[in-house]
């Protein structure tokens, strides 16, 4: 039988310090996620490809960037497999935003089990600024909101110079068309590799030309 691990970590240059890393994570996952709603019964089952390696795909789109921010981190996807996969880098660190005070206990768990460079803040996104993580180089965000919502959640980190990496599932083109801002930030689709209709949407602030 093929270990499933295998298969979501092709290519990601894991290493076994990494692949013990991300075992804690899912072992506690399938303990904790039957007090609280943290993945689904369906998606538990395929939990290393549904989760972790689409997880594992956002960081080679922003390889240099080492200080992340998560928005709506839920059950750490995909803030927590970013930071583990960043572990033992200089000036790693991934910020997880999330408002569920129940799913914080467990991303802190994971953290202190694992070791992972993470910080977790317990507050709604809008709450937090860029003076409570300081200088951030990425923001991703999976499953939360439609692209359009995800820019403005995302605005006070694009606006300093951060890129956003987004994961979107079949309906992106249809975002993409539809996004409003894109006389003020660029937009690049990826495909994904776990989806063949599915695509991972780049967002960069347009420079400012002064005249």
């Amino acid at each position: 039988m093929i270990d499933p691990r295998l298969t979501a970590l092709a290519g990601a240059n894991a290493s076994p310090e990494m692949v013990e890393r991300l075992d804690i994570f899912i072992g506690l996952l399938a303990r904790w996620r039957r007090i609280i709603n943290l993945v689904s019964e369906s998606t538990f089952s395929a939990v290393w490809t549904r989760h972790v390696a689409d997880s594992a795909q956002i960081l080679p789109l922003a390889p240099r960037s080492r200080r992340w921010v998560d928005l709506g981190s839920g059950a750490g996807f995909p803030g927590l497999v970013i930071a583990i996969q960043l572990a033992g880098m200089p000036e790693a660190e991934v910020h997880c935003i999330e408002s569920d005070q129940r799913k914080c206990a467990f991303l802190r768990e994971v953290v202190r089990a694992t070791g992972a460079p993470a910080h977790i803040h317990a507050a709604r996104i809008e709450s937090i600024t860029p003076r409570d993580t300081g200088e951030v180089n990425a923001v991703t965000a999976r499953a939360l909101a439609p692209l359009d919502r995800l820019v403005g959640l995302a605005r006070p980190w694009l606006e300093r110079g951060a890129v956003g990496v987004f994961p979107r599932g079949r309906t992106a083109a249809e975002e993409m068309h539809a996004f409003s801002a894109e006389r003020e930030f660029q937009i690049e689709s990826h495909p994904s590799k776990l989806d063949a209709d599915a695509r991972i949407v780049r967002v960069n602030r347009v420079p400012q030309v002064l005249l």
